[in-house]
């Protein structure tokens, strides 16, 4: 038969040193997991959160849409105060009416008949 395995002689307790660098090297992996993992959250919030992140961009999105209607109006406003010098510098009808609404001009022999404007209701 087989002759008996003899059992390895018992080793001594390992040094302290050594036994807190085997600790260290093999926790350094899960601790490195747990810091990546930190960072990637970390990365998240700021993308969504941060200076420049999505609610930022957000923001600035519904900012530009009212800025575009204003400028739209502007525009719009520009256009019809524009026709209207125009009207006033060639149409000598829409010149005298102007005068008379404004400036309260009448022609000879009319008579203007001023109204006192009418007092705000609940006074």
């Amino acid at each position: 038969m087989y002759p008996p395995i003899a059992e390895p002689p018992a080793r001594a307790p390992e040094p302290l040193p050594r036994r807190a660098l085997n600790w260290v090297l093999g926790a350094w992996r899960p601790a490195g997991s747990v810091m990546a993992v930190c960072l990637a959250l970390l990365l998240g919030w700021h993308v969504v959160n941060g200076k420049h992140g999505l609610t930022t961009w957000n923001q600035k999105r519904v900012e530009d849409k009212q800025l575009q209607k204003e400028i739209e109006d502007l525009n719009q406003e520009n256009a019809r105060l524009r026709t209207r010098v125009d009207r006033l510098k060639s149409n000598p009808d829409e010149i005298e009416h102007e005068a008379r609404e404004k400036l309260h001009y009448a022609k000879p022999g009319e008579v203007i008949y001023a109204l006192p404007e009418s007092p705000a209701a609940g006074k």
